[in-house]
């Protein structure tokens, strides 16, 4: 999987913002036609964004174009005049405010019928869908198994606040008179749980207090504490903090490391399943949980500082 511990979200309508993103070191950089374009300048948004895709570097970013919702007039334009026009130049489009499976099949649908009349390999471009409102939720498990072009499942606070009447107007934070437990966790976990069942990723959405680094990072952390792949980034500051929360320790990878090297002895020249490695037993569960942090590890760049020394006869 594409590695997405920061997604960062970057007006269409605003050239030097598309020209500036791709000099931030993030892993996925969104151009956006949806809510941070006005109605006005929603065409315009669609030419700006398909000049910066096949004109601009984004070496070893993945490249996403987030299109109007289903309920506007505007999301077929979007789909059709960014992948005919930079349609080799882009990874996924991501669709906001999915709420059956339905809506994703649509989309499937135009993308393949426009590959193929633009000779582009059928079923390359992935799908991202945004889950923002309650009944988006309930059905989410269709939705993560609506398309095999779906890489992620997205969660989209602000419109999800609003859908259920949440008492806060601070996107991501705590409501006011909650005072037990997370009012998030139910709804994140439930969306990582639908990603995870049909082998998608999770991205958490973002944090709208820009200057607040320290609230960004503590946020950040409850999702990937959960297991969540990465989160929006709505400015250059938050971009390192994400990347930093949604990456392994060098310890834990090392550890990581460890378990697989010593895993591999000790069940195929010693033909043992459960085995100690220092102070610790470990067995097959260990070596899925440490496969998870070896892939994050590496797709972050990481390298190992310790290595497996067998043991002696």
């Amino acid at each position: 999987m594409r590695s997405r511990r920061s997604c960062l979200a970057v007006p269409g309508s605003n050239p030097r913002f598309l020209e500036k993103a791709q000099g931030l070191p993030a892993d996925e950089v969104f151009l956006d036609l949806e809510d941070s374009v006005a109605p006005l300048a929603k065409e315009e948004a669609r030419r700006n964004v398909v000049a910066a895709l096949r004109e601009g570097d984004w070496s070893g970013r993945t490249r996403v174009v987030r299109v109007n919702d289903l309920g506007t007039r505007w999301t077929y334009r979007d789909v059709i005049e960014v992948v005919e026009g930079a349609g080799e130049f882009l990874d996924c489009l991501m669709l906001p405010k999915v709420e059956d499976a339905s809506q994703v099949a649509w989309l499937d649908v135009l993308l393949t019928q426009i590959e193929k009349a633009n000779g582009l390999p059928v079923g390359r471009i992935g799908i991202e869908a945004q889950i923002e409102s309650a009944r988006g939720l309930v059905n989410v498990d269709a939705i993560g198994g609506a398309s095999p072009r779906l890489e992620t499942l997205v969660f989209g606070p602000a419109d999800f606040m609003a859908s259920i009447n949440m008492r806060t107007m601070v996107v991501g934070e705590q409501p006011a008179g909650y005072t037990e437990g997370d009012a998030y966790h139910y709804i994140l976990m439930r969306i990582l749980m639908a990603a995870r069942t049909h082998g998608l990723q999770a991205i958490d959405g973002p944090y709208l207090a820009i200057r607040d680094l320290d609230g960004y990072r503590r946020v950040a952390a409850r999702s990937a504490a959960l297991g969540f792949d990465g989160k929006w980034v709505l400015h250059p500051t938050q971009v390192e903090a994400a990347n930093e929360v949604f990456s392994p320790s060098q310890e834990d990878y090392d550890r990581a490391e460890l378990i697989l090297d010593a895993y591999e002895y000790y069940t195929t020249v010693e033909r043992r399943g459960a085995v100690m490695l220092g102070d610790e037993m470990i067995d097959e569960a260990s070596r899925k949980m440490a496969l998870v942090v070896v892939a994050k590890g590496r797709a972050a760049g990481l390298a190992r500082t310790e290595s497996f020394t067998p043991p002696s006869a």
